[in-house]
């Protein structure tokens, strides 16, 4: 299928054939009839795109606050492989489509395949001939209503809850100041809504536009005097103003506060510095909101992918009833999206229209792409001009899932490593699958894992997904006798290590799992420091990862598990490598109430020769500590690392590297080299199960207030 993307660090476009993307459970795959460009917002996207890293640094101080961070903590060169993978991602471009129901994923209720439907959110109604899609972000088309109308749904929706935020009332005199898509769109429900509007924009053609659209009023904002009030207002000024301008200042907020009458209100839905005087709104106890886009649900994981929905008896007007709303006024001719100054193109000419966008020649208020109507199934694999075997013992990889943390370290790791090949990269969006798959030399790149586990060119499949698919899809390579990788954590519940560990025990494959600090040249310091120790050893593990990022899918239990689950397993693990000896108790406590918020915990683990390991994960602790930080004490001797870049022996010189190294690449040579060699996994099966045993022991003690003792 054909997509069009841009490149985050250069601005460049690309119509590109990709991997066809299939829906999950609670997902809509659709064929795309018609998708919008919004020229303003998309406009300001490929602007930001093409600016210098100087430019965008400029642009977003509050990102060079983290990668300075990330510089102090970890060094020079995983920063700059951190910051380099996000800016090589391909950006989907789009977020307002309409079109006929594909398919439907397990859960889906309220569509079936041959559904009329209008779809919204970014990185899901992309400008694409395929999209998949959340059931919350799909609306039904009323009958009669043409795609190429509902395909406005998601700017319309935009429009409408500026509208309800600013309350209106019938008769009501409301400047719109800014007539861009949102602002026509805004003049179009406000009369609808029997308010009086005054249009204001610095384009008299925009004005003209506003006054055909049902403005009773237009000017520029160069006209705006007292003559206009005392006409149409007796000298009271506009009851609310919205603002729906993109700007490089605060001056259309201002204009709106010198526009409102005594206690009047002012919606903010446009982009611009909000440099505001207190004076505007003191003197005039004005009222100010910031539109939160399509409403309600709006940048809520758990309604917008997880398809949790407001009951409507408190929560009226979410943004799927706005989409749901819009549609409605448009299908009873309350509004007209086709009155719109639109130009409609044909998606085979993108490129093009964009380029034309960027350069500032394209005029029109909106852009529609129409798309050649299709039947053909869609391919969800595509070949890539990738290596191909080079030698008869390399090592065939296999990769599913590509974030960031897959880009920045595993995938450099295995590009450093000699003997592998390439075969296939698999990814949810096909646009991601293509670029990674290019940049990394893989032979194919696709949207479907199952594919691999029966490939005979793959011997070694990474598992980098979400938490919730690992145990899954590890149970399944495994089965088909593949080597497996599988990032952390092994499962979000027992059942699901029992599984995984179960298959590895009969596959002819290997199974090791990312817990790649026990490979760190800092860990082997530690360790030859106490080799010959003859009694326990006590450990203190503290680590400050920052707070949770709230509404994140790796707080979410059922898909990421929570940090203790997802991260804690890491430093659990380390322990278990460093004691040599199996963990028998667990004693834990939370320091927050609300794991998203603050998932701080302290744990005490209990080892079978009488080691302890003390466990501080502290997520609201003072972001200038490092990371990491362990203590390890035995037999008159104490031995410390600090972030993996600096570790000391009392009485010995200290050990330090330039650059974090947390045995990423280590880790990836020894799994290598056991499946050239045919020896054992880099990490035993036991300890593997033991960390994860900890794990859940830890959010047990947590639920009990007691000691959790484990098995054997």
């Amino acid at each position: 299928m054909k997509q069009i993307v841009q490149s985050a660090s250069s601005g460049k476009l690309e119509l590109l054939e990709v991997p066809a993307p299939a829906p999950d459970r609670g997902q809509v795959l659709l064929r795309t009839h018609f998708s919008v460009v919004s020229p303003g917002t998309e406009k300001s996207s490929l602007d930001f795109a093409r600016k210098s890293l100087l430019g965008k640094a400029r642009s977003r101080p509050d990102l060079v606050k983290q990668v300075t961070r990330k510089l102090r903590q970890e060094g020079p060169v995983q920063t700059y492989r951190a910051v380099m993978g996000r800016l090589d991602a391909p950006q989907a471009l789009g977020y307002s489509c309409a079109g006929v129901v594909e398919a439907v994923g397990e859960g889906v209720t309220a569509f079936a395949p041959g559904d009329r439907v209008a779809c919204g959110g970014a990185g899901y109604a992309n400008h694409a001939e395929l999209n998949v899609v959340p059931e919350n972000l799909c609306v039904a088309v009323p009958d009669g209503l043409p795609l190429e109308k509902a395909a406005y749904a998601t700017v319309g929706a935009i429009a409408l809850q500026a509208v309800r935020l600013s309350e209106p009332t019938l008769g009501e005199v409301v400047a719109v100041i800014g007539l861009g898509l949102i602002g026509q769109l805004t003049v179009q429900l406000l009369r609808a809504n029997g308010c009086r509007v005054l249009g204001i924009d610095t384009q008299r053609e925009r004005i003209k536009q506003s006054l055909d659209m049902g403005a009773e009023w237009g000017l520029t904002p160069d006209e705006v005097d007292d003559g206009w009030a005392n006409r149409a207002t007796g000298g009271h000024g506009a009851d609310f103003a919205v603002v729906a301008a993109s700007a490089d200042s605060s001056a259309p907020i201002e204009l709106a506060a010198r526009l409102c009458r005594l206690k009047g209100r002012i919606v903010l839905v446009g982009s611009m510095p909000m440099d505001l005087e207190r004076s505007w709104f003191f003197k005039k106890e004005l009222e100010f909101k910031v539109s939160m886009s399509y409403g309600p649900g709006r940048y809520d994981r758990r309604y917008e992918e997880g398809g949790l929905d407001y009951p409507l008896a408190y929560v009226r007007w979410t943004e799927n009833r706005n989409m749901q709303a819009f549609l409605g006024l448009a299908a009873r001719g309350s509004v007209h999206p086709d009155r719109l100054d639109t130009e409609i193109v044909d998606f085979s000419e993108a490129e093009k229209t964009y380029e034309a966008l960027a350069r500032g020649e394209r005029r029109h208020l909106s852009i529609l792409f129409r798309y050649e109507s299709g039947t053909a199934a869609p391919s969800r694999s595509i070949e890539l001009e990738g290596k191909r075997r080079s030698a008869r013992d390399s090592v065939g990889i296999a990769f599913i899932g590509a974030g960031n943390y897959a880009k920045g370290v595993l995938l450099p790791a295995l590009q450093a490593a000699s003997g592998t090949e390439f075969v296939s990269l698999v990814t949810a969006t096909g646009a991601s699958a293509r670029r990674t798959g290019e940049r990394f030399g893989f032979a194919r790149c696709g949207t479907e894992a199952q594919s691999t586990w029966s490939d005979p060119a793959v011997d070694l499949v990474f598992i980098a997904t979400r938490h919730d698919s690992h145990a899954e899809f590890a149970v399944a390579a495994l089965e088909h006798g593949k080597s497996v990788w599988l990032e952390k954590p092994v499962g979000l519940v027992p059942d699901q290590v029992d599984a995984v560990v179960a298959a590895a025990r009969s596959s002819q494959g290997l199974l090791t799992v990312g817990y790649n600090r026990r490979f760190s040249p800092h860990t082997r310091v530690l360790q030859q420091a106490f080799a010959s120790r003859s009694g326990p050893m006590a450990l203190h593990y503290v680590v400050a990862p920052g707070p949770p990022l709230q509404g994140s899918w790796t707080t979410d239990p059922l898909a990421g598990g929570g940090r203790i689950v997802g991260e804690v397993c890491h430093f659990v693990d380390l322990c278990i490598h460093l004691t040599g000896v199996a963990p028998v108790s667990v004693f834990a406590r939370a320091l927050g109430r609300d794991p998203e918020r603050d998932d701080s915990v302290v744990a005490s683990l209990g080892f079978e020769d009488g080691s302890t390991a003390t466990l501080e994960y502290l997520a609201l602790a003072s972001t200038d500590l490092p990371k990491e930080r362990i203590e390890i004490s035995c037999g008159g001797r104490t031995g410390r690392c600090e972030n993996f870049k600096t570790t000391s022996i009392e009485g010995s010189k200290p050990f330090r590297t330039r650059n974090q190294d947390k045995g990423q690449r280590a880790a990836v040579d020894a799994m290598l080299d056991a499946i050239r060699s045919g020896g054992p996994a880099p990490i035993p099966l036991n300890e593997i199960a033991a960390t994860s045993a900890v794990c859940f022991a830890i959010m047990e003690s947590i639920r009990r207030g007691e000691d959790v003792s484990l098995e054997p």
